[in-house]
């Protein structure tokens, strides 16, 4: 069972909808003996860091996932916001992230003309062996992205793609079970759709 985390902010039903339709045996809830029956889970989000924060941090969310995340060893996917939401802390609020990987999130720089936000299609670099991408071809596969911040990883072995808007930036991260990506894969057809299929394998 896939559970995807119900905190009031994320994209839930575009997500359900996608693993859905790849015959995942998949809800939605924020229920914590749900979350805990789980053989993985996915944190989506749109919207405001802090807000996103405060709703993890008020429902006791940000505690029951830290177990599942560090503790239990839960593989966990986290989309746009719910990836910035697993660094340490995120520009565009003063609340702490979950902190569960060595990164921060900043704001793009509006330099070279780059329109903020970085809206639409783009392609998408991943590393040697990164689970959640195609690995068996040289051509880059392209994702939907709508975001302003993005993740500044410390460590560049945690880097599971990069992306290039104005200047390269991480488009997903894996920490052992943690993993996250910047874009939509919901919103990226064919691409998103086998992102996830090779979530649901792992």
């Amino acid at each position: 069972m896939i559970t995807i985390v119900d905190y009031g902010m994320g994209n839930v039903g575009s997500v359900f909808n996608m693993l859905r339709k790849l015959r995942a045996k998949v809800q939605i809830s924020s229920d914590k003996n749900e979350i805990a029956k789980s053989d993985k889970l996915i944190l989506p989000g749109v919207g405001h860091f802090d807000r996103g924060m405060d709703s993890l941090n008020s429902s006791g969310l940000a505690t029951i996932l830290t177990e599942h995340a560090l503790v239990n060893k839960k593989p966990i996917l986290g989309i746009c916001l719910g990836m910035q939401m697993m660094t340490r802390g995120s520009e565009e609020g003063t609340q702490q992230g979950l902190g569960w990987v060595a990164a921060n999130t900043i704001k793009f720089s509006p330099n070279n003309n780059l329109k903020i936000p970085h809206m639409g299609w783009n392609r998408v670099q991943s590393s040697i062996g990164a689970k959640l991408f195609e690995s068996t071809t040289d051509e880059p596969e392209r994702f939907y992205f709508v975001h302003s911040y993005y993740v500044r990883a410390d460590n560049s072995k945690d880097v599971a793609a990069y992306c290039h808007y104005g200047h390269d930036f991480v488009a997903s991260f894996a920490v052992d079970n943690i993993m996250g990506v910047q874009f939509h894969p919901e919103k990226s057809h064919l691409f998103g759709m086998n992102l996830f299929k090779r979530y649901i394998a792992l």
